[in-house]
């Protein structure tokens, strides 16, 4: 498989879309778009503020909006909010000549992961365990159905993911043969 134009990170909160996004692109000499910090720096408030004022189905207008515009990039590693597979008609625009990748994880490590994250709105109440257990019961099924490669992200460091990743989408690019050269030829 060559490299795609683009790759999309789809998975829950506390994946690692941003932070495997970013090493991702920087491997790859593509462009990093973290769509939910995209548009915040748009509306120059934050999303629990966006959320407040429009609630979610404003935000996820804005959302649908920047996926489109984002559809049309090439060479860049888009990380999507968790809840971008929500909305049918964003289905099409993440596939847009795209490699969909679902990074999956726990909800065990979801917890880990965002539990002192205060700007994620949909996890401020008594349990947002229970709230990630409920989203992954939606949203699972729509990231298994979009997604051209699935990684999962339990206890792996993000380096490790973004080198599996790369070996999976295709073994000959620079990384791999730098790589390669670092480490001089291989002897069975």
């Amino acid at each position: 498989m060559s490299l795609p134009k683009r790759i999309v990170l789809v998975g829950p909160m506390g994946a690692g879309k941003s932070t495997i996004g970013r090493l991702l692109a920087r491997e790859l000499g593509y462009r990093f778009v973290d769509s939910d910090r995209l548009i915040e720096e748009r509306c120059g408030a934050n999303i629990p503020w966006i959320f407040d004022v429009e609630g979610e189905e404003g935000f996820r207008q804005r959302e649908s909006a920047m996926l489109a515009e984002l559809a049309h990039q090439q060479a860049v590693v888009v990380a999507t909010g968790g809840g971008a597979v929500m909305k049918p008609e964003n289905h099409e625009t993440l596939k847009q000549d795209a490699l969909v990748v679902y990074l999956k994880t726990s909800i065990d490590q979801q917890v880990e992961r965002t539990r002192r994250d205060k700007n994620r709105p949909l996890l401020q109440n008594d349990d947002p365990e229970a709230v990630l257990r409920d989203l992954f019961t939606m949203r699972d099924p729509l990231y298994n159905e979009l997604a051209d490669l699935v990684m999962f992200t339990d206890r792996k460091s993000p380096r490790l993911v973004v080198r599996q990743l790369i070996n999976r989408m295709d073994p000959k690019t620079p990384r791999h043969k730098r790589q390669v050269r670092k480490e001089g030829p291989r002897h069975a």
